[in-house]
């Protein structure tokens, strides 16, 4: 695990954001040679199932009649 000094973290805090994100590998932030945070990268949730594709489907026509005319089908009696 890295270690860098809370001056050093400071002066380069973005680039040491992106390097954790893109590596996975842990920063050990010290003061005085003593640590006090540790910067990982966040977690990656998954997609929720539900409305993972909202926004990405157009819906042309309509959805909830029938395919076919009612003409087209044909009446059995019982």
């Amino acid at each position: 695990m890295k270690q860098m000094s809370a001056g050093t973290f400071k002066s380069k805090c973005l680039a040491v954001m992106d390097q954790v994100s893109r590596s996975g590998e842990p920063v050990l932030i010290t003061k005085h040679g003593k640590p006090v945070v540790q910067q990982v990268p966040a977690e990656k949730h998954a997609e929720a199932i539900f409305g993972y594709m909202a926004g990405k489907v157009k819906i042309i026509g309509d959805i909830v009649g029938p395919v076919t005319p009612p003409r087209d089908w044909e009446l059995k009696s019982g």
